[in-house]
Order: C-alpha cells, then sequence, then structure tokens
C-alpha cells in the first residue's frame, strides 16, 4: 500500500473529524469547550488569556475552524489558530494563522522548521485592490472560516474557500515535517518589537472573547500526547 505521506494528493490526507478534546495549558477558567456544538471561546481580561491545543500530534492533514476574533480595541493582543509541535520548544516546526490586534482587517501567515525561518506574509482582508488576496472583512465581524492544508512539500492557507498563500518545499531547505499540535491562544504580545507587531495593550474594552466553532483535524493522528 502506497505511503499517503508520500502522495500529498491522495484523498485520505484530507479527511477531517470534529474537535472532541482539548488540553488547556494555562487560565482553564478563561477558556470553555462544548462538545456538543463543536464550540470554542478563549477570554483575555485581567487574568491573562489561555491556550488550548488538541492532545494528539498530527503529521500532515487538513485543519479548519470558523473564527470571530475579539471585538472593540483590541491593540497589543494576539489571537491565532496555528500547528506546532511543541510550543515553546525553540526547535519547533510551525504553521501559523496570527491575527494582530491593531488592525483586525489584516491577517500574518507564517511558518517555521527547526524554529527558525519566520517566513511571515501579511494579508489584508478589507483593501481596494483585487491583486492582494483582499477578502474583504473586518475578522471581529462575525465567523470566517480558516484552513491550513499541510502536505509532505506543500503548505496552503485558506480563508473562506479563498487560498491566500501556498508555499511549496525547496531543495535544499528546511520544511515543516515534524507531527504537530493544533494550537489556539489569546495573549498580549504589546512587548514585541516595543509594540510595533500588534500595537500596545490599551484594555479599554475588556473581556475580550475569540470564539471557535466547527472545528476540524485529521482522522489520523500521529503520536499521542
Amino acid at each position: 500500500m502506497a505511503d499517503p505521506a508520500l502522495h500529498p494528493e491522495t484523498p485520505s490526507l484530507h479527511k477531517t473529524q470534529p474537535l472532541k478534546q482539548i488540553d488547556i495549558d494555562y487560565t482553564p477558567d478563561a477558556c470553555t469547550h462544548c462538545t456538543d456544538s463543536n464550540t470554542i471561546t478563549v477570554t483575555f481580561d485581567h487574568r491573562g488569556g489561555a491556550r488550548w491545543h488538541t492532545p494528539t500530534r498530527f503529521l500532515f492533514g487538513t485543519f479548519n475552524a470558523l473564527i470571530q476574533c475579539p471585538c472593540g480595541n483590541t491593540s497589543g493582543l494576539n489571537f491565532n489558530l496555528y500547528l506546532s509541535s511543541l510550543e515553546g520548544d525553540k526547535s519547533q516546526d510551525e504553521i501559523d494563522f496570527e491575527f494582530l490586534g491593531k488592525d483586525m482587517t489584516i491577517v500574518q501567515t507564517n511558518y517555521y522548521t527547526e524554529g527558525a525561518g519566520n517566513k511571515k506574509e501579511i494579508h489584508n482582508l478589507c483593501g481596494i485592490s483585487p491583486l492582494q488576496n483582499n477578502l474583504g472583512f473586518n475578522c471581529s465581524k462575525g465567523f470566517h472560516e480558516y484552513v491550513i492544508k499541510w502536505r509532505k512539500d506543500v503548505i496552503e492557507w485558506f480563508i473562506d474557500g479563498r487560498m491566500v498563500r501556498r508555499v511549496e518545499r525547496k531543495e535544499g531547505e528546511g520544511f515543516p515535517n515534524k507531527p504537530m499540535y493544533l494550537y489556539s491562544s489569546v495573549w498580549d504580545a504589546s512587548y514585541i518589537d516595543k509594540g510595533r507587531w500588534t500595537g500596545k495593550y490599551v484594555g479599554c474594552d475588556a473581556p475580550y472573547v475569540c470564539v471557535y466553532k466547527d472545528i476540524h483535524v485529521p482522522v489520523k493522528s500521529a503520536v499521542e500526547g
């Protein structure tokens, strides 16, 4: 039998299932998970934020969720949906969607290999040029679908069914190939680059609630725990 990991177009690679269980890394009272509705909320307030991840890691596959980002003045905050071989590990592989609180009309995609790379791109969600992958919305105004398709030689990012970025493995360059958890968090990133990345935290509209629903992960996991 052929190895699906060696044949990225194998249909089974894209089969998904609803997310049934999560682990919460910190501030569990700021994160709720309803399995019946397949909905997760993460709140940032005086307690700080929270971070959750899948109990298992996956090697390639399709990951998706409908996300409504927090409303109000979210300057300083980062909210996200991303894959990581292990958060905090300096040699981690990672694939990201990241929302930057200073501007709710953009989203950043990024990926790392062995902790290196930082290959970020900014996508304008509300601009006027049809040549810039503009999708015409503010990410706090309703739910939108975010999808990461990760294969052995290709990563694709989709928003509302539209591909906004595609990266192919290049000869001689690293590429994410470690089994990864699906993560999400809301946190204050004001200290990074002196606030130039996400802005400075203001907090005038706290609590800030990020809502995830219809979350799907690959049918087959790679590693337990």
